[in-house]
């Protein structure tokens, strides 16, 4: 009787012992789960923050280019001796 009761106890033991475990394997699956989710978000803030750099650069070259184009547009004499007789 008494063996069945320490057999009993340490099952107990081992059947903590491997709950206690899979816990901690668990919980670090989601902390390491976490931090690379933490490591891609940063990630592609840091790629949302160039491609707002980079769009706003390619904005500034076009409105200096069209500005640029319709300046010339406007001083052409090739504009200016085409328009129609009114």
């Amino acid at each position: 009787m008494m063996e069945m009761c320490a057999a009993k106890m340490a099952v107990d033991s081992l059947l903590k012992l491997v709950s206690d475990l899979k816990q901690t394997a668990i919980f670090s699956g989601f902390g390491s789960l976490n931090d690379h989710v933490e490591q891609c978000g940063s990630e592609l803030n840091h790629q949302a923050e160039n491609t707002d750099r980079m769009l706003s650069r390619i904005g500034e070259e076009a409105v200096a280019i069209l500005e640029a184009l319709e300046s010339l547009y406007y001083s052409s004499t090739l504009r200016t001796s085409q328009l129609p007789l009114q």
